[in-house]
């Protein structure tokens, strides 16, 4: 039993592979920025928010109304079922432009049973600044699917959630600089000082001596042309060139919640000794009706019997053979027939035992 299957990485027998710029760093100041609104869904199949248990979709379909020029007394007690309030989310890309059309993703906050088929009405996006900066609205994509009647219901996927492509157009643009003066800034994702200083290398080696400099072991300093037409190509060959990044430290990933065990290939034991066995209890109970002879008087009395019964697996002590790559880690570490359970148990053991060189990181 492979007990390292979600260990998918392969094992490369020599130095690390060649990555460009733009897959290792960012240039500074360039982001995303994210947007949400809260709107209104209509158009549904009676599978609505029950406005009974959710107020502020009524407040908000008599809010709208009133926008639209339709006055409804503030104590009516409408009983919708086709209509959902919703979050509306996006990402809005750097130098996006007014017109620009981008993604939004609806989810319910209601009770409403399914979006499918709903109409999201007109939205305003917003920024953390509380700026207006898109405005939404379009037919719902939702991927799942699902059936109701007689109080059972079947669901595929998930029908709470939806996706509306090129359904908010952008209304504000957010300014953003491409660089600081003579200079543009590379924000490493990932702090490692050797890799970084191969990149200042590649760069000076491309562009010409001088031209890159290393500020920390995350952020580069490159001297880039004034003219934005001279600076854009000058950007673009820089976050073409191949770079081979140092091999990453030791590290294995653990997740208690599921499971999953992931190592890189640097990862190494030394030479040690484990004992692994399972303990297993059954709790099995039995439902019994003690019935009194019918002239007896007696009540009929239902007892429960348990029976436990405890298993205890083999804890035989075995060796495990020092591994310098990850194919004779993997190796060493089935070879005990551990379930991924407890194999977290034992990678954090051989951890504090010194016998695991690697980080061990819990998430």
């Amino acid at each position: 039993m492979a007990i390292l299957a979600c260990c998918l990485l392969p094992v490369f027998s020599g130095a690390a592979w060649a990555e460009r710029i733009k897959d290792l760093a960012s240039v500074q100041g360039i982001r995303n920025n994210q947007l949400v609104g809260y709107g209104l869904v209509v158009g549904l199949d009676r599978s609505g928010d029950q406005t009974t248990q959710t107020p502020f979709t009524v407040q908000s379909i008599v809010n709208m109304l009133a926008q639209l020029g339709t006055t409804l007394p503030t104590t009516i007690n409408l009983q919708l079922n086709n209509v959902a309030a919703v979050m509306v989310t996006a990402n809005l890309p750097p130098f996006a432009r007014i017109g620009q059309q981008i993604d939004v993703t609806v989810s319910s906050m209601g009770n409403a049973r399914s979006l499918r088929g709903g109409t999201l009405v007109m939205t305003p996006l917003k920024g953390a600044d509380g700026h207006i900066y898109a405005q939404a609205q379009g037919n719902l994509l939702v991927g799942g699917a699902g059936a109701a009647a007689s109080g059972s219901r079947a669901v595929i996927n998930h029908l709470l959630a939806g996706r509306i492509i090129a359904g908010a157009t952008v209304e504000r643009e957010v300014p953003t600089a491409l660089g600081q003066g003579a200079f543009v800034h590379y924000e490493m994702s990932n702090v490692d000082f050797g890799t970084t200083q191969r990149v200042v290398e590649a760069i000076n080696r491309e562009m010409g001596a001088g031209m890159a400099q290393a500020i920390d072991g995350r952020l580069i300093q490159v001297n880039a042309p004034l003219d934005s037409n001279a600076r854009v190509a000058f950007m673009g060959r820089i976050e073409n060139l191949d770079v081979r990044p140092m091999r990453s430290a030791a590290r294995v990933v653990v997740n208690p919640r599921n499971g999953s065990v992931v190592m890189n290939q640097t990862v190494t034991i030394e030479s040690c000794a484990v004992a692994h066995g399972a303990l297993s209890v059954v709790v099995n109970t039995e439902q019994q009706v003690s019935q009194p002879n019918a002239f007896a008087g007696g009540q009929t009395v239902t007892t429960s019997q348990s029976e436990i019964e405890i298993k205890a697996g083999g804890g035989a002590l075995m060796q495990l053979k020092a591994g310098v790559n990850l194919s004779d880690v993997v190796k060493a570490i089935n070879a005990l027939g551990a379930n991924p359970q407890d194999l977290i148990s034992i990678l954090q053991a051989m951890k504090s035992a010194g016998a695991l060189r690697a980080e061990l990181e819990v998430i």
